[in-house]
């Protein structure tokens, strides 16, 4: 399994491993069986149960075509929406464990999953997927032509240690919390932001740590730290500020 060298906002790089091809492939195989599952049920309703074809059969083609684009609408938004809403995971992707990522590091975007499902016409549905495949062959992150424009790629979530393993950190009962706009991060986020901060702390290098402040204060939309609070305990906070919001203690 090939990994992939992450460059983060904070210039460094974190290695994943990649999806395979055989990963991907599975992924759409199990997401095409739900989708074929849904055409079924909606075919069994609308055509056995409520016996449409007489009806349609009495309207123009335009109106048929209407018609069948709006009971197959779920199937051709499936993609877009589970992304979306799943965090870079559809069901297929979700039980095969892998997930899609920003090149950056931090979590996709609506744009980004849009952008994918735009592009799907040319590396899936065209040629019978074969764009697509030989894209994520000869490609140096295994990303397809959507990936490649939305700067994504499809990272395997199958090691041994969890992410959620790697953001831990030890909240007393008495702890008191500064930021509440912590929980707009993610665990992927978090991950990448205690990697970068726990490194810096053992090189010393404060460029990472000032780069790593403004980056959160962006994402947070924090305008100013507050009064005796320094840059390196301002990122400490952050991160036991999410394990408290998030009940991730130990």
């Amino acid at each position: 399994m090939s990994q992939i060298a992450i460059n983060t906002s904070q210039n460094v790089n974190i290695n994943f491993s990649s999806a395979s091809i055989g990963d991907r492939i599975l992924a759409f195989v199990i997401d095409l069986v739900i989708k074929a599952a849904y055409l079924l049920v909606m075919y069994f309703i609308f055509f056995r149960i409520f016996n449409l074809d007489p009806y349609l059969n009495t309207l123009d083609n335009w109106s048929v075509a209407a018609i069948m684009i709006f009971l197959t609408f779920p199937v051709h938004i499936y993609t877009l929406v589970t992304e979306s809403l799943m965090e870079g995971q559809t069901v297929g992707k979700r039980l095969v464990r892998i997930k899609v990522v920003k090149i950056d590091g931090f979590q996709a975007s609506f744009a980004d999953y849009l952008m994918r499902w735009v592009f799907r016409l040319v590396d899936v549905y065209s040629n019978s997927g074969v764009v697509g495949l030989v894209s994520m062959i000869v490609s140096r992150n295994n990303q397809r032509l959507g990936d490649i424009v939305a700067g994504t790629a499809v990272i395997s979530l199958k090691s041994n240690v969890n992410i959620s393993h790697t953001i831990l950190e030890h909240i007393t009962t008495d702890y008191a919390a500064l930021f509440p706009q912590v929980i707009a991060l993610t665990d992927n986020d978090v991950r990448i932001i205690k990697e970068n901060y726990e490194r810096a702390m053992k090189t010393g290098d404060r460029q990472i740590i000032s780069r790593l402040t403004a980056k959160i204060k962006e994402t947070l939309k924090l305008e100013a730290l507050p009064d005796g609070l320094t840059e390196r305990k301002f990122i400490a906070t952050i991160i036991k500020d999410y394990n408290f919001y998030t009940g991730q203690d130990i």
